[in-house]
């Protein structure tokens, strides 16, 4: 069996990936570096012309020739790495019949716990907001939540303005869902180190379950400063691509959380390598995940056979793009993942569904502060 085939197609914010062989079996993956997916895309078409003919049996051979080919780096290379590497694994397990979790070393749990994102994909704007979408998930049954807590127009807040709204929003949130469901809060690289600092310790009693990327995350230095001074667990990782990074990362006093991206960070081979990095920290592995259904079929594989794979971020796909892209999605139950008994990842493309959503990236983050400069993010 040879790989005889590599198609893919930008759909909404991601591109899916088909891997087919020789023998007619075929594996999906999809590539997370939504802002220039056009630039992952053709960089698949390039590895193409090197995967095919290869013995798709030989995933991690396969990852590090490409990888390694040219000297050049980027999170578009390991976006289009980590779609290859998800499909090759699904072909795997397809072939052995065996569902991809069996291949990682079998169950540690019996499903995955989620974590849902507040306000899913629209725009909050007060803590009522905020209030209504967390009371919202807590009937679902969800026992985990994540939020950004900015209002709109934080950027041209004054300074204690934006940190008194700020924990505004988290108290109300804390105040409706009570002490029994987790608070993931996320500042998504909106803050100055100062004002992050001052932020978690305004925060501190609510007992956030984590403090998500306070800075942005191209200096582990700085994060370390920011780190010091935390009184709450710190998660980073969504925009890191290796285990390299990963490693510093987890290195650094204060991270008691990392957050691969599986469709970013080099798809199931190296999360599972990062995992087990986190691991020998003691550190617990919450992957980052709001784009598409097979990434997150694919998380939910690796969640099944990692101990320290803590809670899955989830995004709802009834109703999305997300559900109309793929046959299978992932089942939630009572606020979590269930784990697929099927050869493979359990997931396939839907292709008429993704003609129905071509790639649209949406306008980005052009936050501004009250004098036209660009905020952080």
């Amino acid at each position: 069996m040879k790989i005889e085939n590599v198609e893919t197609w930008l759909a909404w914010k991601w591109v899916a990936v088909r891997v087919t062989c020789s023998d007619g079996t075929h594996g999906v993956g999809e590539a997370q570096f939504w802002g220039y997916a056009e630039a992952t895309e053709a960089i698949l078409r390039r590895m193409a012309d090197d995967l095919i003919g290869q013995d798709p049996r030989h995933i991690d051979n396969l990852w590090n020739a490409a990888y390694r080919k040219y000297s050049f780096r980027s999170a578009a290379i390991t976006a289009a790495l980590s779609a290859i590497d998800v499909a090759l694994w699904d072909i795997k397990g397809k072939r052995l019949g065996a569902p991809v979790w069996d291949l990682l070393g079998g169950k540690v749990r019996d499903n995955v716990r989620a974590m849902v994102l507040l306000g899913g994909d629209g725009p909050m704007r007060t803590p009522d907001d905020f209030a209504a979408s967390a009371r919202e998930a807590k009937a679902e049954g969800y026992s985990a939540v994540k939020m950004t807590p900015f209002p709109d127009g934080w950027a041209g807040l004054p300074y204690p303005q934006l940190i008194r709204t700020n924990t505004e929003i988290v108290a109300a949130v804390r105040e409706e869902l009570g002490w029994e469901i987790d608070i993931g809060v996320e500042i998504h690289r909106n803050m100055l180190p100062s004002e992050a600092v001052v932020f978690a310790e305004r925060i501190a009693k609510f007992l956030p379950y984590f403090y998500e990327d306070p800075i942005a995350p191209e200096s582990v230095f700085s994060m370390g400063e920011v780190a010091e001074r935390l009184r709450i667990p710190l998660a980073v990782g969504e925009r890191n691509a290796t285990i390299w990074e990963f490693r510093e990362y987890s290195a650094l006093p204060g991270v008691h959380f990392v957050r691969p991206d599986v469709g970013l960070a080099g798809g199931i081979t190296q999360a599972k390598k990062i995992a087990a990095i986190a691991e020998s920290f003691h550190q617990r592995v919450i992957p980052h995940n709001f784009l598409g259904p097979v990434t997150t079929m694919a998380c939910v594989q690796l969640a099944a056979a990692t101990p320290n794979w803590d809670l899955q971020e989830y995004v709802r796909e009834a109703g999305t793009p997300r559900a109309e892209a793929a046959a299978n999605t992932v089942q939630v139950v009572d606020g979590y993942m269930q784990i697929p008994e099927g050869p493979g990842l359990g997931i396939d493309l839907d292709l008429a569904g993704i003609e129905r959503h071509p790639y649209d990236p949406g306008a980005g983050d052009p936050a501004r502060r009250a004098d036209g400069s660009v905020a952080l993010r």
